[in-house]
């Protein structure tokens, strides 16, 4: 008797993994900002470019990717 085919493929997880890793780079791009004086404030690295636009549009892309990721429909093999 043949059971229900898996959900998700090898393809499938390739797809998570890459999701997971753009978030991640966004993530650490996003991080840090942290000045050697706490008592300047360094307006060029809080709101740096890096910060406030490439970051959170890699962490968007990543969940974009993850979307694609758990809706991409496995190949069909020929039996």
């Amino acid at each position: 008797e043949k059971g229900t085919p898996p959900i998700f493929n090898k393809e499938n997880y390739k797809w998570m993994l890459l999701g997971v890793i753009v978030m991640a780079i966004g993530m650490l791009l996003m991080a840090g900002g942290k000045n050697t004086d706490p008592s300047v404030f360094d307006k060029s690295k809080v709101y740096s470019t890096t910060r406030i636009t490439i970051a959170p549009l890699l962490i968007l892309a990543g969940l974009a990717i993850e979307i694609f990721a758990i809706f991409r429909s496995p190949k069909q093999t020929a039996a």
